[in-house]
C-alpha cells in the first residue's frame, strides 16, 4: 500500500515540464445563445493510441460519448475550462472563447511544449502556439480536444434542461433552432440565455 506521502501530482497542483509533448485545444459553444462556452486542451499518449477521432461534429452523441471515457482514461492529461455567459457578454464571444482556450491550456498537469489550436486566432499563452485551420480534422489531439469539449457543454445542457425545461436545452443546446426562437419569445429570457446575441438582445 502506498504511503500517503506519495501524492499524484494533480492532487498537489504541481505542473511538470515534459520536452517534445503537444497539446491540441478546440472549444465548443461559440454559437448558442445561451450557457458558457467550454474549450479543452488534450495531450495524448503515444503508446495508448485512441481509434476513431475526428471532429466532435461529425461523430455520432454515442460515438463521442464512448470516445469521452476513452479519453480520460488514455489521455497523458487533459483540462477543460469555460468562460461564462457573463463573461461572453462583458468580452464578446471571441475573447472570451480565447479566455477558455488559455484556461484550459493553463489548466494542464503537464506542460507542453507547443500547443496546437482550431481555428484562426490563438490565445494569450506563454508556450509557442500555433492556429491551424480545420485541425479539429487533422489534429489528432485536437479532435480529442472537440470532443472532450463538446460531450462536456452537452451535459451542461442537459442540467440546464432540468432546471429550464421549457426551453429545450437538451434539444437544440442553446442554438438558435426554430423551437428555441418560439420558446424564448413564448417564456423570456433566463439568466443562461447570452444578453449580448441579437436573438436575445431583441426580447430584452
Amino acid at each position: 500500500m502506498r504511503s500517503k506521502k506519495f501524492l499524484r501530482a494533480e492532487q498537489l497542483g504541481l505542473v511538470f515540464d515534459v520536452p517534445g509533448l503537444i497539446a491540441g485545444v478546440d472549444e465548443a459553444g461559440r454559437g448558442p445563445l445561451a450557457g458558457p462556452v467550454v474549450a479543452a486542451a488534450v495531450i495524448l499518449d503515444d503508446l495508448r493510441p485512441i481509434k476513431g477521432l475526428h471532429d466532435s461534429k461529425q461523430l455520432t452523441a454515442l460515438a463521442r460519448e464512448r470516445l469521452y471515457v476513452e479519453i480520460h482514461a488514455k489521455a497523458l492529461c487533459f483540462s477543460i475550462a469555460q468562460a461564462s455567459v457573463e463573461e461572453i457578454d462583458a468580452l464578446n464571444i471571441l475573447q472570451a472563447t480565447l479566455l477558455a482556450m488559455r484556461r484550459a491550456v493553463e489548466g494542464l498537469r503537464l506542460r507542453p511544449n507547443k500547443v496546437l489550436i482550431d481555428g484562426n486566432r490563438l490565445p494569450v499563452l506563454k508556450i509557442a502556439a500555433e492556429a491551424i485551420v480545420r485541425g479539429d480534422a487533422k489534429v489528432k489531439a485536437i479532435s480529442a480536444a472537440s470532443i472532450l469539449a463538446k460531450v462536456y457543454r452537452d451535459r451542461l445542457c442537459q442540467q440546464l434542461h432540468l432546471q429550464h425545461p421549457q426551453y429545450g436545452f437538451d434539444g437544440h443546446k442553446g442554438y438558435p433552432t426554430p423551437a428555441h426562437l418560439a420558446a424564448l419569445k413564448a417564456h423570456g429570457v433566463c439568466p443562461h440565455h447570452r444578453r449580448s446575441f441579437a436573438p436575445v438582445r431583441a426580447l430584452l
